[in-house]
C-alpha cells in the first residue's frame, strides 16, 4: 500500500476553519473606522465577520 499524505489547508493567520461560516451563516460586527467612501459620495457601513474575518460592504 501506499503511504498516505496529510491534507493541509492554508488560512488566513489566526483564523480557524468553522462550519457555521462555510455554510454562510457568520457572526458580523460593524467596523467603525471606516464610515464614509469618497468615490461613491455615501455613509458605508463595513461588517467583519468575528470567526472568519470575511467582510461585506452596504451603502446608504
Amino acid at each position: 500500500m501506499g503511504d498516505v499524505l496529510p491534507f493541509k489547508r492554508t488560512l488566513p493567520k489566526g483564523k480557524t476553519p468553522n462550519t457555521l461560516c462555510r455554510e454562510g451563516f457568520h457572526k458580523w460586527r460593524v467596523d467603525k473606522k471606516k464610515q464614509f467612501d469618497v468615490k461613491l459620495g455615501k455613509l458605508v457601513t463595513v461588517y467583519i465577520c468575528e470567526r472568519c474575518g470575511e467582510q461585506k460592504v452596504t451603502a446608504q
